[in-house]
């Protein structure tokens, strides 16, 4: 595809690296065909989000499981539709993309330990994760991905937005970066704004678990593609180490604010059997808690990950 060569320089100028012009290269195209896939990747907005069509996900070869990381790579979030998966061929899919592992406060379903039943139920008022997060940022090594399945939607409502980090660590100033670069967050699985929202779970299906607490760096840089991203989220984040609660607090609160602003945002409307997977090193997300009396039913994965450095 001769892209490079059709763009005005003026456009490429905008491009800081290779990496940047190859990530609208694939977005713009279809990215491989072989016997059983073609994959296509279709941008939902402007900073984050793709959806992935021309793929059977339960005939997955190497290829295609290689196009499929890197869409997730360039788009942080990749979404799929209609994909009806039993929980063995849901467990068999996110095998593709790493190792499935438990998680620490809520118990599998039935058969199948990796596999979580994220719920609200039509009586109940919070959400599961119904705040800006990556998941579980206060383990020693939080995962790579995660993948959502939708089972059971309510008439209207439920959307997830997703924010990229890595734009939003390349809006800021040169010298806020410099300060940054220094820090090191202390991330806390107590923090009630994240651990209000597991309560309803964890009083039917939960583990007794001691809370967790995670030192990783405020800037991260991914193990794949080598970019920096913020690695901060109010979910989780208590303060900076060697630094108070007091003292942290001014400077969490802008970061919080700048990480999800619009322009670093997309919005996913659910349908059954859609599946999103993202990239937990480079986005977060919060899923919007307005379909109050209705019940939403979703089975999630996480996939084991690495020490942030």
């Amino acid at each position: 595809m001769l892209l490079k060569s059709r763009l005005k320089p003026a456009i490429l100028k905008g491009f800081r690296t290779t990496q940047h012009l190859g990530a609208l290269q694939r977005s713009m195209a279809t990215v491989s065909q072989n016997g059983h896939n073609k994959v296509q990747v279709k941008k939902i907005a402007g900073s984050i989000g793709a959806e992935i069509h021309g793929v059977d996900i339960g005939e997955l070869d190497d290829s295609a499981t290689k196009d499929i990381r890197q869409a997730l790579l360039d788009n942080k979030v990749i979404f799929f539709r209609d994909q009806d998966l039993s929980p063995e061929q849901f467990l068999k899919f996110s095998a593709h993309f790493g190792k499935p592992v438990e998680y620490p406060f809520v118990k599998g379903i039935d058969g199948y330990p990796e596999i979580i039943q994220v719920l609200k139920r039509e009586n109940e008022k919070t959400n599961f994760g119904g705040v800006w997060h990556c998941d579980t940022l206060y383990l020693q090594e939080p995962p790579m991905g995660t993948i959502l399945l939708a089972k059971e939607l309510p008439p209207y409502g439920g959307d997830t937005l997703f924010a990229n980090q890595v734009a939003a660590y390349d809006a800021l100033s040169d010298g806020l970066k410099a300060t940054l670069s220094t820090l090191t967050g202390v991330n806390t699985s107590a923090k009630a704004d994240a651990s209000k929202t597991r309560e309803d779970r964890i009083k039917d299906s939960g583990h007794k678990t001691e809370d967790h607490v995670s030192h990783h760096p405020a800037v991260r840089t991914h193990p794949e593609t080598g970019v920096p991203s913020l690695y901060v989220n109010i979910a989780h984040t208590e303060r900076f180490d060697g630094w108070t609660k007091e003292e942290s607090a001014p400077l969490l609160k802008y970061l919080f604010d700048h990480q999800v602003k619009p322009e670093f945002t997309c919005r996913f409307k659910w349908e059954p059997g859609s599946i999103a997977f993202w990239d937990n090193r480079a986005a977060l997300h919060n899923p919007i808690n307005d379909y109050h009396g209705f019940k939403r039913s979703m089975q999630r994965i996480t996939l084991a990950g690495d020490k942030p450095r």
